[in-house]
């Protein structure tokens, strides 16, 4: 035993000895990049600057503007006729989810694949995904805490991928739109509270402590029907007020924001009152309920293209879901408009999964197809969504000392917003992911 215990505190006395170290070795000198283009957006002002230049040192901005001073040992990137703007930020993704236009099939496959196997899955979406522009995004539920691992594989350079804030496990009631299919229980184990099925206030309290022991840092919840499950009403409430209250309680105390799925008003309105900070997809969202989110400072994250794509492909869905999908996009494009109208603030956001991943950026023209200003547009990302996640002070913006998160687009992104579809380069914490 004393062997043993000399032998633990011979590598503790060595790895401390290793660590001083290397404390002390001087590493690598960062390097300093000019970025040049003939524009920049830098998500702040809502302008358009002509010539643009950002100067990235390590992960970092050193300076921004048409007239900051290069640095002589700098090395120059001349983008020629482009646009430079912030990383997009989605506050609405499923990166731990595939796109699948077969319904069926994409039900079969999910049931039959591993965890493990799903993880692999999931490093693809998350490549796709920030190769299109997207260095940020709030991943709002998904299995077996993956998306959980997948941030820490990211942030730990073992993976390529945005940065991620996770939400686990979404939280709704038994057969809701956070249930799992309502496949026979003989066949298929029901979910609990782990996996974020609740009923009561205090099973809802035990299911967002049990997503925030194992690392979420949203808590993302159903707080109506949805429109890709099976068993349940697209608008109905599926908690209860005391559900809510409870939720919210637990999630604050722990300094977490909550994030509602809703497509029902009356479901939205309750969870508005309960205190939710963002009302995800909000198709059938009445005037007065877009009043009172503006009034309390909650944010809509509208998911735009999804709508459009599930009226596109609704024939491929299962009857009872294309009906679902279809009323839902004939209600979405005034709600839009009313919110717009009456100055409710908007974060970007997709539901990536949905569609396929890697084309989020077309949700900036889709805003605008609304009557939304490109600037507008652009600033849904750059300050919408980086503001509610809580990421607004390392990035969004092109400002001195935030992350070199930044995305080149072709012409003037001001004159064509779908500019934001075809990234000529994409730049994460200082570190170039794509150079067309």
């Amino acid at each position: 035993m004393q062997r043993r215990i000399a032998w633990v505190a011979g590598l503790v006395l060595a790895s401390a000895a290793q660590a001083a170290s290397d404390g002390t070795a001087p590493g690598p000198a960062a390097v300093t990049t000019v970025l040049k283009a003939a524009h920049l957006f830098d998500g702040r002002s809502g302008t358009l600057a002509s010539p643009g230049l950002v100067i990235v040192k390590g992960d970092r901005i050193l300076a921004v503007g048409k007239d900051v001073a290069v640095p002589a040992d700098a090395k120059v990137v001349d983008l020629g006729d482009a646009t430079l703007v912030p990383g997009f930020i989605d506050a609405h993704t499923h990166l731990t989810m595939d796109h699948d236009d077969n319904w069926e099939k994409a039900f079969y496959e999910n049931t039959l694949r591993s965890s493990v196997e799903q993880s692999y899955h999931a490093e693809a979406n998350a490549r796709a995904t920030l190769r299109a522009g997207v260095t940020t995004v709030r991943d709002v539920g998904g299995a077996d805490f993956i998306d959980v691992a997948l941030r820490n594989a990211i942030r730990d350079g073992l993976a390529e991928g945005p940065t991620i804030v996770a939400a686990g496990h979404a939280i709704g009631s038994t057969g809701g739109h956070c249930d799992s299919s309502p496949a026979p229980p003989d066949r298929l184990r029901p979910a609990g509270t782990m996996e974020g099925v609740c009923n009561g206030p205090e099973s809802c309290r035990l299911a967002v402590r049990e997503q925030m022991k194992y690392g979420a840092d949203v808590i993302k919840i159903c707080a109506s029907g949805g429109v890709l499950s099976e068993s349940d009403p697209v608008d109905v409430p599926q908690l209860t007020p005391d559900e809510l209250r409870a939720i919210m309680s637990e999630a604050h105390a722990w300094r977490r924001k909550v994030a509602a799925h809703s497509h029902g008003d009356l479901a939205a309105k309750q969870a508005i009152e309960a205190g939710i900070d963002s009302i995800e997809h909000g198709s059938f969202l009445t005037p007065p309920t877009l009043q009172l989110m503006k009034q309390k400072g909650v944010y809509l994250v509208p998911t735009r293209m999804t709508q459009l794509w599930v009226n596109r492909k609704a024939d491929t869905y299962p009857p009872k879901i294309a009906g679902k999908a279809r009323a839902a996009y004939a209600a979405h494009g005034e709600m839009m408009k009313n919110a717009l109208k009456i100055g409710v603030p908007i974060a970007f956001g997709t539901d990536a999964a949905v569609y396929p991943h890697g084309m989020n950026a077309e949700e900036f023209g889709d805003y605008v197809d609304l009557g939304m200003s490109p600037a507008a547009a652009l600033m849904t990302s750059s300050q919408g969504a980086a503001k509610l996640l809580g990421v607004d002070g390392d990035s969004g913006t092109l400002e001195a000392g935030k992350y070199a998160d930044i995305v080149a687009v072709p012409g003037d992104v001001l004159a064509n917003i779908r500019a934001t579809e075809h990234p000529l380069m994409v730049m994460k914490h200082g570190k170039t992911v794509r150079m067309d």
